[in-house]
């Protein structure tokens, strides 16, 4: 037996790392998923948010001015409203100025 194999020492380091590593490899999956559920339910909150918001505004605009916002960038222009464009689509349909709006929000895939 030669105790000044190479083939012995290697071996020997890697079975003295391996349960590290597995350890290290595991927790890290662990953080990323975690993570990624903080930004999903971070994107959901932001729709109620807009949601909420737009309700508020519409709502304000009528009770000021008497009629509802004939669009989303009246909104944005005179109630201050802002919201992540690359994020979320809001498809804003003006019905009539005494009829509420039919708003609908989008959220967009690239998130």
């Amino acid at each position: 037996m030669n105790r000044f194999s190479k083939e012995k020492k290697i071996s020997y380091y890697f079975s003295k790392i391996r349960l590290p590593l597995i350890a290290f490899i595991i927790l890290f999956i662990l953080f990323l998923r975690g993570v990624s559920s903080i930004d999903v339910a971070t994107v959901e909150q932001q729709q109620k948010s807009l949601t909420t918001s737009l309700q508020r505004n519409i709502t304000q605009c009528y009770a000021l001015e008497g009629t509802y916002p004939p669009s989303l960038d009246y909104l944005v222009a005179h109630y201050g409203l802002i919201y992540d464009e690359t994020l979320l689509f809001v498809d804003y349909q003006f019905i009539g100025a005494n009829i509420y709006p039919d708003v609908t929000i989008i959220l967009k895939e690239s998130y």
